[in-house]
């Protein structure tokens, strides 16, 4: 049986040794698969870590048969930010639309899964934590930076136009890049849609089936090895449906 066939919890981090699990994941991924670094990186235990962790909430995908922390995101809401000085995303992207909306904001951060528990149940159980969450804190705007691998923008010129002519966010929640605001874009009618949307990655994918926008410009982002935009999904135009397909409690 195939690791993600099995069955997953999704929780917040509930102790410091379960905090230090989730960061031994993100080390995994983001410094020895994605060749990440960062000045909080512990090398020596193996740890991805940052000023951060102490200001969000720790939600955890964890396989029932192993106990294994297989998946996590980071939350960081309003008072969060308030604590850690700004939100995560705000070094990338001018977030100032969103500040001055006054709704209730969530930043998603540090999403990622285990190698063997990717194409399957994992990354669906852990949207419906992030659901269960924001519909018991009343959250009202979502946003968080996701990554394209890499850093050479010619590499996704595709992809990153299709993304601005077909999802581009609202002028009043449009964030703006402080790297790469302006971008070479194609012209609508030039982009192969099919091959442009095998090059956006499933995180990105995800957001985007929620109704997703993405803001203006990427930002390189050289120490993680990325290219990253910035998503937001409104909840207040979530359906009805997809509130209810994600926020179911079995997985």
């Amino acid at each position: 049986m195939r690791p993600t066939d099995t069955g997953i919890t999704v929780r917040l981090a509930q102790s410091a040794d379960e905090i230090v699990a989730a960061q031994r994941l993100r080390y995994d991924v983001f410094v020895r698969e994605l060749g990440g670094d960062g000045p909080l990186v512990d090398h020596a235990a193996g740890l991805e870590r940052d000023a951060f962790d102490p200001h969000v909430d720790h939600l955890l995908a964890i396989d029932r048969n192993t106990d294994a922390v297989v998946g996590v995101y980071r939350l960081l809401t309003d008072q969060g930010a308030r604590d850690a000085g700004r939100f995560y995303s705000e070094s990338e992207f001018d977030l100032s639309p969103l500040r001055a909306s006054g709704r209730r904001l969530l930043e998603l951060g540090r999403s990622c899964l285990h190698k063997d528990y990717r194409g399957g149940m994992a990354l669906l159980a852990l949207w419906q934590g992030v659901a269960r969450y924001v519909q018991a804190r009343e959250i009202e705007l979502l946003f968080g930076v996701a990554s394209f691998h890499g850093t050479a923008l010619a590499a996704i010129r595709e992809p990153l136009s299709l993304l601005h002519h077909r999802h581009l966010a609202p002028e009043p929640l449009r964030v703006v890049s402080r790297d790469q605001p302006a971008l070479d874009i194609l012209p609508e009618d030039r982009i192969d849609r099919r091959r442009a949307m095998l090059g956006v990655p499933p995180l990105i994918k995800a957001y985007l089936r929620l109704g997703g926008f993405v803001g203006q410009g990427v930002y390189v982002d050289h120490a993680f090895n990325t290219i990253d935009v910035c998503l937001i999904v409104d909840t207040a135009r979530l359906s009805e449906q997809q509130k209810t397909h994600l926020a179911r409690e079995r997985v």
